[in-house]
């Protein structure tokens, strides 16, 4: 609680006294101004530097401020063209002191323990010759009103206690600060809080600013809150006040805006701006501290990205000031509406975070130095070493050899202490802020951290007991400045205190404080030795008489004992050593010590004493027996305290920088200045290296599996090799004239390979002393090298552009290709230039240009793909080049691309389309990326931090930042055994992950991306946990019993379970599907599942034979079990999605399905689902035909759609409640099979069983629980199976007659396609990864049990998966391959006879019938093959070849082939394509004819000509379509590349003459195309906006046209010009949802002009305004505004707002979305208010008006279409839809209802329809 005195306020700038400067502080150019805007004196603090001016409250940072207010009030204005900081050290309640910094220095979020970096955007754009990151002119004056508790809360998880101290650095102008437990409103005066209803805390008449009578608070000020409403829920009462009684939230986080956003002239403005603080949506609701000291991690989530164009920075915390109009009328101008974006924008899901949190553990660091090599120490101990590795601390513990790292500086440590208790570590980093930091060194948590007033500090030493630190550095004038800190209250959780600081004109190399007394000093440098003492809270020195060693450059010094008390013992770069009696302050001895041989030649003895030249001594250290001397002459010498001779020496490799005895004076630490660090131990004379490292950053890295090595290549012109377990060097290759620049190990050999900047690349032999092997093919630096995973070819890249291979089979290495100019010239060396697939068999590399990514055969560099890198996104406004490249391990073939605009794209191999993207992935581009073994994480070097990314999610994924570099990445990776990840620089940083122990590899069954990263291995009967139980759910009664032997292996379960709950099946005479899972059906269970592991041997086998080599059997279940017992199903982890087209993937929908509403439909008119426009492209075999009955069929959504092919007449099929999959029809043509996917893990397919001749559903089966594959009917129509998809993966057995589940087989790998023998109904055969399986039904009364026979694809064919399958001539089997490959099996005699080429993609489809076989592809070709003789080629066995085997016709459709049904003459077919078209084929003719035609895409729009004879739709691929209103058939397509097409408006009857009709068009771009439908051509195009268009009408004269974007800008154009004639920025910030114009028929609103139109933005707000666009007038005429909806949960569709004016009253304005709750509200225009209110459901995302009967139709992301009439208030809920209802649409006519969800379009005929009775409004009737 707040002291009394504290309340309500404190005035700070008063209570401190601010101007006398006695309790406060100045500094630099600070000087009180009057202020023309305040009217008032303000203080003006300016300078070149803003650390050199500034105001210090309170006066020394030994005092505090002591204030405890909550909301702390900072009234500023920044100076133009400048930067300003705001320092605020904020004390915890545990006495932690936190800094929180404000600036807009800053370019990023910045965070650590114990600093909060926040970047401040100031709100007016940026002029020219301003500096990037400066104050823009034009700034005003600021209320930044900080929350200091949600500061803590929030970012730190830490509670807030007081204010210490504040410092405002240059350059700013301030009047005052308040501190307050009440949340202000600045723009409220006492006189308007009065106002009844309006709960604001009014601001106190000191903290107001003057506001002119007329003008608005808003317009001259700026009010920052920050953070903004992080903890509403959970705020106290004052928090209700912190925004005006319009504001609201909609999501409880604040959301990030990725980069600073330009803004108008405030003065242009007409309503009011709200400043917001936006922070990292890293933090989660509830707050999590940082993770342990070793490891500094920032979390962040990254939003989907829809396409190319939506790209946002990293996740990070920025102050932005944005214009937010809210003021309308009835709304007063000093409480502007506030509005806050919600947490997941549109299109966005929101996904957990990346587990375990952290994923990285830091586990050692392989170097030493950095800053300086003169820091290393020994613990209390002794039993390990203290020493800096450039920023990161490690603790070496001596026997083990582990490591303990310290992370927290940002920037390379300069000084070390470690007090002699052994409880405190000091560290002091290199670059001005100079930061200290006070370690617990047993925990390694930091205990505090504070700035100096020195920096560059080169020293720090702590007394014995630790009480006392005293660091040596400068201040900013660069004089020598010696400061003592007490760090007794640290280790009680308070802080360091500042007893002394001391300036001085000396030099100062070493300081030391006494051990045996802690308030004495010792300090040396050039030619002077000064004793210090700390007294009475000064620091005195006192110089010693040095006589005529005064000119010496002393270096360091140390206290030792002596007989008769103590000395000092100080070096000289002489050989001096000099001793000092510290009390007399008198020298006693100087001796200088001489090298071990003279440069002539060697000598016997060491004499002490010499006139020749000395030993160069550069660092010592004194026991009590023996003095330690390093010198820069690379030794390491002990001597006797009497210096009398030499007792023992080291040689190291260079000059000895820092020597230190250990604490029981066995052993001494050596330091040199290469980086080595090592220990001699005295009594063995063993000298032990434990540290080497690089001395320059390290450029690359390469690993090597079989002996555990890491390679890397240096600065410093030297190769090392390293050994992963020790972290010790094995190897050190160094090359003085010409620097190393890439490395890779050979896989299989101990050999290296280095490439040079001259140009030459050497292979290196570890395994033998051989020489090298040199290489010079290239002319420029070498600057990629790449191995193929067998080791059979070597590639190399140079800068020059060209490209060699080399054969490294055998020894030596030889040339084998050189190709000039294909890769990128004047490229630098980067550890990703050159990536090889894991296969071996794709090459990828950046080239020819830097834009260009090229993939090549491994084998003959052929040229397979060219990827142009800055096409990848049109929208950008410069050139996209690649960076780095690397592969993703296994199938699929992944290639991921960093790109210069800070994204990895996905792309693949095959066909070059981006497969997914990561936007924003730093402020940087992203020099090095690896992907994990398994592709679960994604490592990325980001600046001066790694991000691991959880590469698995693909809508949302999330990452991981760890920080430790104190200087940028320059390559990451994988260590071989996948279970660590190497990053080097500055350094060697080796982490471990912690991640789960086991995972699977790529395509294997344990591996899945949507799973979690477990493995569950096969297992035997009595492992399985699958046990019988009651079915009351008793517990069982045994614990399941281990298996003695049983090695991981995939299983596969076959089981009879009926009545499961896993299995059900109903039937329902009356067409009412039902399921049902009642016990009754368990008596007729007739198997128990078994499991049998499969063996380490491969071959073929059969699946049921007990003693077979590997496979399942199935016995009987014993006649003893209960009825009531069921079988639970063994849970098997998901495989990964296979690496095919073929196989079925469902389109993803973020909604779920609504629940039953209850809803009145009397006395509504009738809804008839007339026409469904569209075919899914996306399922597999979705189309089924009969010619000899006419019957055909396909699917749309979840519709199934039966169309007469002769009058297009329709009937739809309704009942499943997600996509349709497949499709299967019975031979008989009685019975059609569908099958949808599951809503859920809760939640299990549906397959319905559909009367064809009925047309209802006889039965309704669910067993699978993720998806359904294929569906195939048995040749006697006796049995149905049904085979799961990947993520399921088992097969199951029905019976027609009962539809009852006769068996069911857990699968090993995924299937692809299945079939039945078509002559012999007990044989069916599956086709998946691999090999083809071949299934036996075996008979026994009522019990069926299964028998498999699986046969691998012989080597010869190469194909990795058979996609496809269909039967021939028996015993013929023909399956396609997803290498293009035909394959024909003989089924007799389980072989592949024989195999061709049949095409260059996967084969998706085969159809068979006599002699002719047809085949279609993912390359859109469908083919006709002649097979009449390859029956006669089975007898050929291996000899057959395919040249018997001729292509009779060949066509090309639109997309992939994924359905074909073809007449048994193979003469005519229907085939329907990826792209959602169906397409009837006449080989005859050779021509392909439209059926059906869809939008495989999602639909934006869907308008109607005045004339009602045609409609248009436009979507996500760019195209707009022309429709026949009568047909439905598509007439014409306008297409535009690489764009989005959003918007559409069809001109109006009155624009030019009724013939000339045309379409306008908005897209991604900004871009607005009007097309001519008489012309079918592009008549203008037009760029008026900057952003995406959103929304898009014609006036009602059609002379002009509205746009609007995501941005919220309105553009005015004239269609006939071309020219944007007004923007308005009304609703700028909000994207536009919803423009609409209309005539002005009657009434008068107050405003003049012809036509009336309103927009509508997503921040629910609705001007109305009235326009002469002729003479150029447009007038508000009314504005409506309301808080955003209360959403429980942020949706992943947020409702837009929407508003339509009403046909049958001009007078109303319907809108959705405007209130909190879900309701159409009907707004009088005359009346100003609200006349009606109806309740619906859910929010609205679409809205249409019928302009016949008062009807309105409104569509709900719960895929739920809702008809309401205005009358009556009854509703009637509309299903078939299996996405968001984004779009709803009357047509003209009254009679048709269009509604849209995705690609699907669905036609409702209104019948019935008649005029309204009673107006809402009090208006007149329409004319």
């Amino acid at each position: 609680m707040a002291k009394v005195w504290q309340q309500p306020f404190v005035d700070v700038f008063r209570h401190f006294r601010v101007g006398d400067w006695k309790r406060s502080a100045k500094e630099g150019d600070v000087a009180p101004v009057t202020d023309k805007t305040l009217k008032c004196t303000v203080y003006r603090i300016r300078g070149p530097v803003s650390a050199g001016s500034y105001v210090q409250l309170p006066k020394t940072s030994t005092q505090s401020l002591g204030l405890t207010g909550r909301y702390l009030y900072v009234l500023f204005r920044p100076l133009p063209a400048k930067h300003f900081v705001i320092h605020l050290d904020v004390a915890t309640e545990d006495s932690q002191v936190i800094r929180v910094s404000f600036s807009n220095l800053f370019k990023e979020f910045k965070s650590t323990a114990t600093w909060l970096q926040f970047p401040f955007v100031c709100e007016a754009g940026f002029s020219s010759g301003e500096p990037a990151a400066a104050t823009p002119s034009g700034t005003r004056w600021t209320c930044l009103q900080l929350d200091l508790r949600d500061v803590l809360l929030l970012y730190l998880n830490r509670r807030y206690g007081h204010l210490k101290s504040v410092r405002l650095c240059s350059s700013l102008l301030v009047k005052n600060l308040y501190t307050s437990d009440l949340c202000f409103d600045p723009a409220v005066s006492t006189a308007e809080a009065r106002r009844p209803k309006l709960r604001v805390t009014p601001v106190p008449r000191e903290m107001a600013f003057p506001v002119p009578k007329g003008e608005s608070w808003y317009d001259r000020y700026v009010h920052v809150r920050f953070p903004r409403n992080s903890f509403r829920a959970s705020s106290e009462p004052a928090q209700e006040s912190s925004s005006p009684p319009e504001a609201d939230v909609l999501g409880r986080m604040p959301q990030v805006l990725s980069h600073p956003v330009a803004f108008s002239d405030p003065r242009q403005d007409r309503v009011p701006s709200v400043v917001q603080v936006f922070g990292p949506v890293a933090a989660p609701l509830e707050p999590r501290p940082l993770p342990e000291v070793s490891v500094f991690c920032e979390r962040s989530e990254l939003p989907a990205v829809n396409g190319p164009s939506d790209r946002s920075q990293e996740p990070s915390a920025r102050l932005e000031v944005i214009d937010k109009h809210a003021a309308g009328r009835g709304v007063p101008a000093s409480a502007p509406k506030q509005t806050v974006l919600p947490v997941a924008p549109e299109g966005v899901a929101v996904h957990k975070s990346l587990l375990p949190d952290p994923v990285l553990r830091l586990k050692g660091v392989i170097g030493f130095g950095g800053h300086t090599t003169k820091w290393a120490l020994w613990t209390k101990d002794g039993a390990a070493v203290v020493y800096p590795c450039h920023a990161v601390i490690v603790v070496l513990h001596l026997n083990t050899r582990e490591q303990r790292c310290f992370l927290g500086h940002t920037d390379k440590v300069s000084a070390l202490a470690l007090a002699g208790s052994g409880l405190l570590l000091a560290s002091a980093q290199a670059r001005r802020p100079s930061m200290l930091r006070l370690w617990d060194f047993q925990t390694g948590e930091c205990l505090s951290l504070f700035q100096s007033p020195g920096h560059a500090f080169c020293s720090l030493s702590f007394s014995d007991s630790g009480a006392l630190l005293c660091g040596v550095g400068r201040d900013r004038h660069g004089r020598t400045v010696v400061l003592a800190w007490g760090t007794a209250p640290v280790g009680r959780g308070g802080e360091a205190v500042l007893l002394a600081k001391a300036h001085t004109g000396v030099d100062i190399q070493a300081f030391e404080v006494a051990f045996f007394d802690e308030r004495r000093m010792a300090s040396c440098g050039q030619g002077s030795v000064r004793l210090w003492r700390l007294r009475g809270g000064e620091l005195r020195s006192c110089p010693v008489d040095l006589g005529e060693h005064r000119a010496l450059e002393l270096t360091g010094l140390a206290f030792g004992q002596a007989q008769d008390g103590h000395m000092l013992y100080v070096c000289a770069r002489s050989g001096h050593i000099l001793e000092i009696d510290p009390q007399r302050m008198a020298l006693r001895h100087a001796r200088r010590l001489l090298p071990a041989r003279p440069p002539d030649g060697p000598v016997a003895q060491k004499p002490t004493f010499s006139s020749g030249p000395g030993i160069s001594i550069s660092s010592l250290s004194v026991s009590q027996a023996i003095c330690a001397v390093g010198s820069e002459d690379g030794y390491l010498r002990l001597w006797p305290l009497d210096f009398s001779s030499v007792l023992l020496e080291a040689e190291h490799e260079g000059p000895v920088t820092s020597v230190c005895i250990s604490p029981d004076g066995q052993r001494v630490l050596s330091a040199t200045s290469s980086g080595l660090l090592g220990v001699l131990d005295v009594p063995s004379r063993e000298y032990s290296v434990l540290v080497r490292s690089h001395t320059a950053p390290v450029l690359a890295l390469a690993t090597e599996g079989r002996r555990g090595q890491l390679a890397t290549v240096s600065q410093d012109h030297t190769v090392r090799v390293w050994d992963l377990v020790t972290l010790q060097q094995l190897y050190d290759l160094r090359s003085p004239e010409e620097a190393p620049c890439t490395i890779a190990f050979h896989p299989t050999r101990p050999a290296l390979f280095c490439g040079f900047s001259s140009g030459a690349v050497r292979s290196f032999s570890l395994g033998a002393a051989e020489v090298p092997v040199e290489h010079r093919c290239h002319r420029g630096p070498v600057t990629g090298l790449a191995t193929s995973p067998d080791g059979g070819l070597l590639f190399s890249s140079c800068s020059s552009g060209t490209l060699a291979q080399y054969q490294c089979v055998s020894t030596p290495c030889r040339v084998l290709r050189v190709a000039a100019n294909v890769v990128c010239r004047d490229a630098h060396p980067t550890p990703n230039a050159l990536a090889v697939s894991g296969d071996g068999r794709l090459l990828a590399f950046v080239g020819p240009s830097k834009y260009v990514v090229t993939v090549m055969t491994a084998a003959c560099l052929e040229e397979l793909l060219r990827i142009d890198v800055s096409a990848l996104d049109p929208a950008s406004s410069c050139l996209d080049s690649a960076v780095a490249i690397c592969f993703g391990p296994g199938p699929p073939g992944h290639l991921l691309v960093s790109t210069s605009s800070h994204t990895v794209t996905v792309l693949d191999t095959a066909s070059g389309r981006v497969v997914r993207e990561l936007p924003g992935i730093h402020t940087v581009a992203c020099p090095s990326l690896a992907l994990s073994g398994d592709a679960c994480f994604l490592l990325m070097a980001a600046d001066r931090a790694i991000k691991v990314w959880d590469y698995v999610t693909k809508s949302c994924p999330s990452c991981q930042v760890y920080i430790g570099h104190s200087e940028p990445v320059r390559a990451v990776g994988f260590s071989p055994d996948q279970q660590q990840l190497l990053s080097v620089g500055d350094a060697i940083f080796l982490w471990d992950i912690l991640g789960p122990p086991e995972r699977s590899p790529p395509g294997s069954a344990g591996h899945s991306p949507a799973a979690p990263l477990t493995c569950e291995a096969g297992l035997d009967a009595r492992q399985l946990e699958d046990t019988v139980c009651g079915a009351s759910g008793l517990p069982r009664q045994q614990v399941p019993e281990p298996s003695p032997a049983s090695p991981p292996q995939p299983a596969v379960c076959v089981a009879s379970l009926k009545g499961d709950h896993a299995a059900c099946s109903s039937s329902d005479e009356e067409a009412v599907s039902e399921e049902s899972h009642g016990p009754t059906r368990l008596r007729q269970a007739s198997c128990l599942p078994m499991l049998v592991k499969e063996a380490s041997r491969a071959g073929d086998g059969v699946w049921g034979s007990p003693g077979g080599p590997w496979g399942l059997s199935m016995g009987p279940r014993p006649h003893s079990w209960s009825s009531a017992r069921s079988v639970r199903k063994a849970q098997v982890r998901p495989s990964a999605r296979p690496d095919c087209y073929r196989h079925f993937l469902a389109r993803y929908k973020s909604p779920l399905p609504a629940k039953s509403v209850s809803v009145s439909n009397t006395g509504l008119e009738r809804l008839l689902l007339k026409v469904v426009v569209g075919y899914n492209g996306n399922g597999r075999a979705n189309v089924v035909w009969k010619p000899e009955t006419g019957f055909f069929a396909y699917t749309c959504g979840c519709l199934v759609v039966v169309e007469d092919l002769r009058s297009g007449a329709q009937r739809h099929w309704l009942g499943h409640p997600a996509e349709i999959s497949t499709l299967a029809l019975s031979h008989g043509a009685q019975v059609l099979a569908s099958a949808s996917g599951s809503l859920g893990t809760a939640s299990r397919c549906h397959i319905r069983i559909w009367d064809v001749p009925g047309g209802s559903c006889r039965h309704l089966l669910s067993y699978h629980r993720t998806a359904v594959q294929a569906l195939a009917f048995s040749p006697d129509d006796e049995l149905l199976v049904t085979v799961g998809d990947y993520g399921d993966r088992t097969l199951a057995l029905w019976s027609t007659a009962t539809y009852e589940l006769l068996s069911s087989t857990r699968l090993p790998e995924p299937v692809h396609g299945v079939a039945f023998h078509p002559w012999d109904a007990g044989e069916l055969v599956c086709v998946g990864q691999g090999a083809i399986s071949l299934w036996l039904l075996q008979r026994g009364g009522t019990d069926v049990s299964l028998q498999g026979h699986r046969v691998p694809i012989p080597e010869e064919v190469r194909a990795g998966e058979l996609t496809s399958l269909c039967y021939g001539a028996a015993p013929l089997l023909y399956c396609g391959s997803n290498a293009g490959q035909v394959c024909v099996w003989d089924t007799r005699a389980g072989r592949c006879f024989l195999a061709w080429e049949a095409d260059d993609g996967e084969i998706g489809v085969l159809l068979c019938s006599g002699a002719r076989l047809l085949s279609g592809s993912n390359t859109r070709r469908l083919r006709l093959w002649a097979v009449g003789a390859v029956a006669e080629l089975r007898c050929e066995g291996s000899r057959a070849r395919s040249s018997s085997v001729f292509l009779e016709r060949e066509l090309t459709l639109d997309g992939a082939i994924v359905s074909a049904v073809f007449h048994d003459s193979m003469d005519v077919g229907v085939v329907g394509t990826t792209a959602g078209t169906l397409w009837h084929v006449s080989w005859a003719e050779g021509t392909g004819t439209r059926l059906i035609s869809g939008h495989r895409s999602k639909v934006n729009e869907v308008v109607f000509s005045p004339s009602t004879s045609h409609w248009a739709t436009c979507s996500d691929d760019g195209s707009v379509r022309v429709w026949s209103l009568a047909s439905m058939e598509l007439l014409i397509q306008f297409q535009v590349l690489n764009q989005s097409c959003l918007c559409l408006a069809w001109s109006p009857p009155s624009y030019g003459r009724p013939e000339q009709q045309q379409v306008a068009a908005g897209y991604s771009d900004g871009s607005l195309r009007v097309f001519s439908v008489t012309r079918i051509a592009m008549e203008l195009k037009m760029h008026p906006h900057r952003a995406a268009l959103t929304a898009l009408a014609y006036s009602a004269d059609g002379q002009t046209i509205l746009s609007g974007d995501k941005d919220g800008l309105v553009a005015v154009s004239r269609p006939r010009t071309g020219m944007t004639f007004r923007v308005l920025s009304d609703h700028q910030g909000a994207l536009i949802s919803t423009i609409q114009s209309t005539s002005r028929e009657y009434g008068d609103f107050g405003a003049e002009g012809a036509d009336l139109w309103l927009a509508a933005s997503s921040d629910q707000r609705i001007s109305i305004w009235a326009a002469d666009w002729p003479r150029g007038c447009c007038e508000l005429v009314d504005w409506l505004s309301s808080p955003s909806p209360t959403l429980t949960e942020a949706p992943s569709h947020p409702p837009p707002c929407l508003a339509a004016f009403c046909p049958w009253d001009g007078a109303l304005l319907v809108c959705a979305g405007l209130s909190e709750h879900p309701e159409l509200v009907f707004y009088n225009l005359r009346q100003k208010q609200v006349v009606e209110r109806i309740p619906l459901p859910f929010f609205a995302v679409s809205l249409s008006l019928s302009p016949g009967a008062h009807l309105v139709a409104v569509g709900f992301a719960e895929r739920v279409l809702r008809l309401v009439d205005c009358r009556s208030g009854a509703a009637r809920d509309l299903a078939g839809h299996d996405d968001v209802v984004q779009r709803c649409r009357f047509a003209p006519s009254a009679r048709l209802l269009f509604s849209v969800a995705h690609g699907d379009i669905l036609v409702w005929e209104v019948t019935g329809h008649r005029a309204s009775e009673r107006p809402l409004g009090s208006g007149p009737p329409p004319d």
